[in-house]
């Protein structure tokens, strides 16, 4: 069996993944391939693990919000009989889990555009946004650098 192509769709919080993805497997369908689709947020930790460790909150965020070992050994590890593995989520071209893709693809889009996709009852609470999402998403852009790393980049 030859191994499957693996497929990372990287992008900030309400950049477009999932629909990107829905279409995406959609394609690859049409054309012939099985494809197995896998979203980062199936691996989120339990609340008490992420919220109120005693950690900047954006560290919990960017360090904590998912079961990191979970996600390598039944996402990045795995074997499968699909052809094409795609899998997106948040921050994916992050150290520990990068080289398991083949290629991977940065969907771009300003905070400002991102927010506004938020329902208007989670923008109430901006507060949540400056100390947890946009202080961790600045530590993926400046650490990780993922436009530059990705294989490509999408402006959504």
């Amino acid at each position: 069996m030859i191994a499957p192509y693996v497929l990372g769709i990287d992008g900030l919080s309400r950049s477009g993944k999932t629909t990107f993805v829905s279409k995406l497997e959609h394609f690859f369908e049409s054309s012939g391939y099985r494809t197995a689709i896998y979203h980062l947020d199936d691996y989120v930790e339990p609340r008490n693990r992420r919220y109120n460790t005693g950690h900047e909150e954006w560290v919990e965020y960017y360090f904590l919000q998912w079961d990191l070992e979970k996600v390598k050994k039944e996402l990045l590890d795995q074997k499968s009989d699909a052809e094409i593995i795609v899998i997106e989520g948040v921050f994916l071209q992050r150290s520990e889990w990068r080289e398991a893709f083949d290629q991977v693809v940065y969907l771009d889009c300003a905070q400002e555009v991102r927010f506004q996709r938020e329902s208007a009852a989670t923008q109430q609470n901006v507060k949540k946004f400056e100390d947890r999402y946009w202080k961790a998403e600045r530590y993926y852009l400046e650490r990780v650098r993922p436009v530059k790393m990705a294989d490509y980049v999408i402006e959504t």
